[in-house]
């Protein structure tokens, strides 16, 4: 792997962890409203599947290590293993999901950017929901009123301007050869390169 993949996805793990301590609490909920998700989206959809799924398992790893990455500066294992862990846990793989989505695209757009944040955002609630389920003995429905149903206008605000940013982020950072372009056709058909 290049350096310079690493240093982006040093530099995605960072982003969100400094957005997860945009952190509201909310009197009915364990999960607060935190800015993490917004970061994963971001780290999805501007770096793909692969580098995005890694700067999420950089975040989860430094949090499980004790470092204050996790909202409110917390940081260790009891916090992945307690009621929003299941929701730390799938930004992993919702970053990869919307990297997935992003690189499947003839041509990056708007509407791709709000599908592959819409499909993580889902990726998140689901195994974000489970977990809280599990871990305090809830129905699944009762979950989703605590962990989902809140949360809904916000998320979708944080998709609308996180695509915008995502597309624009993304094809400056591949025009300046700063990112590799999985499907590099994109922006070729399109003479962007």
């Amino acid at each position: 792997m290049e350096t310079r993949s690493l240093v982006l996805s040093a530099l995605f793990a960072a982003i969100v962890a400094i957005l997860a301590q945009i952190s509201i609490p909310l009197p009915f909920s364990p999960v607060p409203i935190t800015g993490q998700t917004f970061g994963v989206f971001l780290a999805g959809a501007i770096l793909g599947s692969r580098l995005g799924a890694l700067s999420l398992l950089v975040y989860v790893l430094l949090g499980a290590a004790g470092l204050p990455v996790f909202s409110k500066f917390g940081g260790g294992l009891g916090i992945l293993v307690g009621p929003t862990g299941g929701y730390i846990f799938s930004f992993i793989l919702g970053a990869f999901v919307a990297g997935w989505i992003v690189e499947r695209g003839k041509v990056d757009s708007f509407k791709r950017m709000l599908l592959a944040m819409s499909a993580c955002l889902v990726v998140i609630y689901s195994l974000g929901t489970v977990q809280l389920a599990w871990v305090m003995d809830l129905t699944f429905t009762r979950a989703l009123w605590l962990g989902v149903i809140p949360y809904i206008p916000l998320d979708i605000f944080k998709i609308i301007l996180g695509s915008g940013i995502a597309f624009s982020v993304r094809r400056s950072l591949i025009k300046a050869g700063l990112l590799h372009r999985f499907s590099a056709r994109n922006y070729e058909k399109k003479g962007v390169d």
